[in-house]
């Protein structure tokens, strides 16, 4: 069992890698709380792990809003959009037999990973242009003074937010890891822009979803490990924002594409053969 000061460092480990890629961590936290605590429900695992994604994404959030790399217009869409799907899974995260819904989401995530690692983002400077087909063009300038720019495909990027917030609040682990690939590959944001706006977002579908877990009693026995966990995950937040500075797109891609392939077999495991 892990003491108060294991759990801030696992914290800190999980919102500096989840924030560099900007996937919130959770698909890292989720499958260690599984094992540490196997007889706990899922409601009550999905419900920590969700309320540590809040603190991590609030504080990458922050961190990125200095650098200006967050798309605010399209984030805020992206936000509202992934609300009722937080919600709703949040309310249904007990309610679902996961043994399918796992392994039919397993071969989406695999799917994600091919196209992440078929979209070759461009390097140096100027910014990487986006290579999407949306219509609403975006001209962003970081805190270092990089252009970027790049159009954006609202109605989809907002249907997909919505199927986003709710597979994020069913499983517990954000959902950063599918809005980051979806906004690199199919809607065409630059890397570092991506990561960035899908923090903003994930920052807002995680907490209302952890809102939601808190009115349905989900951590009223396991909030001082969730308070522990969290505050290591600000930091870790910090520590990850300031790496991603000097990180290279293609890297921070590749680093995304083995997240997803490693949420994908862990999914597939639990739902085909229920470990």
């Amino acid at each position: 069992m892990l003491t108060a000061a294991g759990f801030v460092a696992l914290g800190i480990g999980i919102g500096t890698f989840g924030t560099l890629i900007g996937a919130g961590g959770g698909f890292i936290l989720l499958p260690v709380l599984a094992l540490l605590f196997p007889h706990e429900p899922t409601g009550t695992l999905t419900a920590t792990s969700l309320a540590v994604v809040a603190a991590n994404a609030t504080s990458g959030a922050i961190a990125y809003g200095r650098q200006r790399r967050i798309d605010l217009r399209s984030g805020l869409a992206f936000a509202v959009a992934t609300l009722p799907g937080s919600v709703a899974g949040a309310l249904l995260a007990r309610a679902i037999p996961r043994g399918p819904f796992d392994t039919a989401f397993a071969a989406v995530l695999l799917a994600l990973a091919v196209l992440v690692i078929r979209t070759r983002p461009d390097e140096g400077p100027p910014a990487p242009e986006g290579r999407a087909w949306g219509r609403i063009p975006r001209e962003l300038v970081d805190a270092q003074g990089t252009v970027h720019r790049y159009h954006v495909e609202l109605p989809l990027g907002i249907a997909i937010s919505f199927v986003v917030g709710f597979a994020s609040s069913l499983l517990g682990i954000g959902g950063g890891f599918i809005h980051v690939p979806v906004l690199i590959a199919v809607l065409g944001f630059p890397v570092h822009i991506a990561t960035a706006t899908s923090h903003f977002v994930l920052a807002i579908m995680a907490t209302v979803g952890t809102i939601t877990h808190i009115a349905a009693g989900d951590l009223v026995d396991v909030w001082p490990r969730a308070v522990y966990l969290a505050a290591g995950a600000v930091v870790g937040a910090q520590i990850g924002a300031r790496l991603s500075t000097r990180v290279r797109g293609a890297i921070i891609v590749r680093l995304l594409a083995a997240a997803l392939v490693i949420v994908a077999l862990r999914l597939a495991a639990q739902g085909l053969l229920g470990i």
